[in-house]
């Protein structure tokens, strides 16, 4: 069986692509993948560090103003379409799946005109526009979120919830404790802005990890991205916090081993990404969300405020936030355990770690309906 799968741009949008393919592989012998995204994304570094073959089509969204950029972007996309369709002709593939990105965009398209099985896995409480154009041309639509299925047509979707990976769900505390040297009596903070890190938050956390220095009760791991780093190692240093001195303090630029950084999680401080959230989720690691403001359709802020609803995070808005606001969140659940366990409940509630299988059983019945 031969299967495209395209998804570009995050860690949101290629971890859901790699836990499926994971599974498909499991599942189905003389299996050959194909993954396309940009060469601009995260996607370039670490789907060939899966051993996938990997092919490139380049777009850029689209300014939500008036601007020569957008005239740039217009032929790259013009060139892109034509680029994705050559690639799912010369390729053949049984089944195309799509799991976010603009590059989703033109290989699903494509696909679905050649009248080859195609599947989007919308990971969002709210879908982009995208995969609203998209579910009109695709074979089925698997959702993350119960709350996305009203959006899309009802013979076409499924809830799903979102694939999560097998290291998030199986990795226990103890190895995590040891990859980070932390120690197990310390209640741990998670804190991640997702792949590319999150700045208000990076910003945010300089008086926390300050007002924290050197905790007999609280350890932190703060993940700030590659690109803010830097520059959030001189605020911490300007701040009068000695790492060197703490060892309750962790700070990385990313956090390749996350799921021993989620296995022994006591809380975190998050975006609001789908990815994270069903990770978070599936492990019932209570969460102080603030959603990146930006986001397209505003997603996720409904994506936090559907997990707030079920009592499993605090959603603090970005306008909102600040080194105190967080720390008072962070201490009102930290330092009460039955707040912390009636949220670790509530958030396991949400969580689907069954997700990839069901979504390659999808997959496995699209490529068999087109061979019969």
């Amino acid at each position: 069986m031969r299967i495209i799968v395209s998804g570009g741009g995050t860690g949101g949008h290629i971890y859901p692509a790699i836990t499926i393919i994971r599974m498909l592989k499991k599942r189905i012998d003389n299996l050959e993948i194909l993954y396309v995204g940009t060469s601009t994304g995260l996607e370039a570094d670490i789907v060939p560090k899966e051993g996938l073959p990997f092919k490139t089509v380049d777009l850029q969204g689209f300014k939500r103003s008036l601007s020569p950029v957008n005239l740039i972007r217009v032929l790259k996309a013009v060139r892109g379409v034509f680029k994705a369709a050559g690639i799912v002709r010369s390729y053949k593939p049984d089944v195309v799946i799509g799991t976010g990105g603009y590059v989703c965009g033109p290989v699903l398209m494509a696909a679905s005109l050649m009248g080859i099985p195609t599947l989007i896995q919308e990971q969002n409480v709210v879908p982009g526009i995208t995969n609203k154009i998209l579910s009109h041309f695709v074979s089925r639509i698997a959702t993350g979120a119960i709350e996305a299925n009203k959006f899309f047509p009802q013979d076409k979707v499924v809830f799903t919830g979102n694939p999560i990976r097998d290291e998030v769900i199986n990795t226990e505390r103890r190895p995590g404790y040891e990859a980070f040297g932390l120690d197990p009596e310390k209640k741990t903070l998670l804190v991640s802005g997702g792949s590319r890190g999150a700045r208000s938050i990076n910003r945010a956390m300089v008086g926390v990890l300050k007002h924290f220095a050197g905790s007999q009760v609280v350890q932190i791991l703060h993940a700030t991205g590659k690109g803010e780093y830097d520059d959030i190692l001189q605020r911490i240093a300007d701040a009068g916090v000695d790492l060197n001195k703490w060892n309750n303090i962790k700070v990385f630029p990313y956090l390749y081993n996350m799921p021993q950084a989620m296995a022994v999680a006591d809380l975190a401080v998050f975006r609001a990404g789908a990815t994270g959230l069903a990770e978070l989720t599936a492990k019932g690691i209570p969460a102080v969300l603030i959603p990146y403001p930006y986001a397209a359709e505003n997603h996720q802020e409904f994506n936090a405020r559907a997990v707030e609803k079920a009592g499993a995070a605090q959603v603090i808005l970005n306008s909102d936030l600040n080194s105190d606001i967080l720390i008072a969140a962070i201490e009102k659940m930290l330092f009460n355990n039955q707040v912390l366990h009636d949220m670790s409940v509530a958030s396991r509630s949400l969580g689907r770690p069954e997700a990839a299988g069901v979504i390659a059983d999808i997959i496995m019945e699209l490529a068999n309906k087109k061979k019969n």
